[in-house]
């Protein structure tokens, strides 16, 4: 494939479990921003976010989409919070397409409960809180994204078959 595909949505909408199963079944390369932008880093997103703040956090994720320009054939899961910054859309514009992996709340509460590697839930875990901030980026992602998804539901294989027919 030509071009790159940008994962984006809320934490828990199944962005990295469909960036991996693009990655197994059509071959293509697979780039995790948290985890990448952790090995830079040498430590975790919670402790990035606790010694330097979210926006040194979100300047890091804008560097690593900017340095994608060229590539090709490439998933990329980006974090919740990447389409929030008009910079970042427009670096993803730049050499792919945005696809919007769409979830309810109470779906997305049930696949994140567990984890406590979200810094931005830790101590609001529970639906009214991801539902109130999902509320808040809803319109950056669906006004980021060339194709919405829906996530929850429908099984990883015809999510991916969805988003390839959907670009081609």
């Amino acid at each position: 494939m030509s071009q790159n595909i940008f994962l984006i949505g809320f934490m828990g909408a199944g962005k990295s479990t469909v960036a991996r199963e693009l990655r197994d079944h059509y071959g293509m390369r697979l780039i995790e921003m948290d985890e990448q932008i952790e090995t830079q880093e040498g430590r975790s997103i919670s402790q990035i976010f606790a010694d330097n703040g979210e926006e040194y956090f979100r300047a890091l994720e804008t560097r690593l989409l900017l340095s994608l320009e060229g590539e090709s054939n490439t998933v990329v899961s980006c974090g919740g919070g990447v389409p929030m910054r008009e910079e970042n859309v427009a670096a993803m514009r730049l050499s792919g397409k945005i696809i919007y992996l769409c979830a309810t709340p109470e779906t997305i509460y049930e696949r994140v409960k567990d984890f406590h590697n979200r810094p931005l839930l830790e101590g609001n875990m529970n639906v009214d809180y991801i539902k109130n901030l999902l509320a808040q980026r809803i319109p950056k992602y669906q006004s980021a994204a060339d194709i919405t998804v829906a996530a929850d539901g429908n099984d990883v294989r015809a999510v991916c078959e969805e988003i390839l027919q959907s670009i081609m």
